[in-house]
């Protein structure tokens, strides 16, 4: 099997950089990489990504959110992240199922249990092999967002402050309680310094006290 990697984190800290810089050093190194990102990824995703990003669908409550997402996920895993690990590649996804229990468990407060429950149910129990958190503060991540060009989460970027407080505490939660798949990076430091520690905690993964390269759960 394949390994999941996946990068999670506030707004504004650098995902998508880092991701297209490993998925080079992999490549380099001959894994079949797939990136890929959330929502969106399949011709259904894209859609659902297209109305959760609006900032006309501000009416859109917690409850609507997060079952949009959940309903992408559930597309996006039996469509593009299962067949690939299958084949035996490495997936790199930008955002996956720790997004809604940050953003919508943790910033908009819905039941946790609820939220877990139902993504298990989208995505067939799949977790990631590695999760990359990438921590900025709040106030950094939303500057370098809005001073930025390209893709934006309009409507999730527009709530206020203190939901993002709440996402990125609820990030550094999950993180604490799960130390053996997540890793969390000061992004703050320069992009080179984060890949340099990105990289090196996919090589200690894959070359692990078994001597195996990943292996999904």
């Amino acid at each position: 099997m394949g390994l999941f990697v996946t990068f999670e984190g506030p707004e504004g800290c650098g995902k998508s950089t880092q991701i297209r810089l490993l998925k080079s050093y992999l490549q380099g190194e001959g894994w079949d990489v797939l990136d890929t990102r959330e929502p969106g990824s399949t011709p259904i995703g894209e859609r659902v990504r297209a109305i959760l990003l609006d900032p006309t669908c501000a009416e859109m409550v917690p409850t609507t959110e997060f079952l949009l997402f959940s309903a992408a996920r559930a597309q996006h895993v039996a469509q593009v992240i299962r067949p690939h690990l299958a084949r035996g590649g490495v997936v790199l996804c930008d955002r996956y199922a720790d997004s809604s229990l940050a953003y919508q468990g943790y910033g908009h407060q819905l039941d946790l249990e609820m939220v877990r429950q139902i993504t298990r149910f989208a995505t067939g129990g799949l977790v990631p092999d590695l999760t990359f958190y990438l921590d900025v503060p709040v106030e950094v991540g939303l500057r370098r967002k809005s001073g930025g060009s390209g893709d934006a989460w309009n409507r999730i970027e527009q709530k206020g402050i203190a939901y993002h407080e709440r996402v990125r505490s609820g990030y550094l939660t999950m993180a604490a309680a799960d130390p053996g798949r997540w890793v969390v990076v000061d992004a703050t430091q320069s992009v080179e310094r984060v890949q340099e520690l990105i990289r090196a905690a996919v090589r200690a993964r894959w070359n692990g006290p078994t001597g195996e390269k990943g292996g999904t759960r």
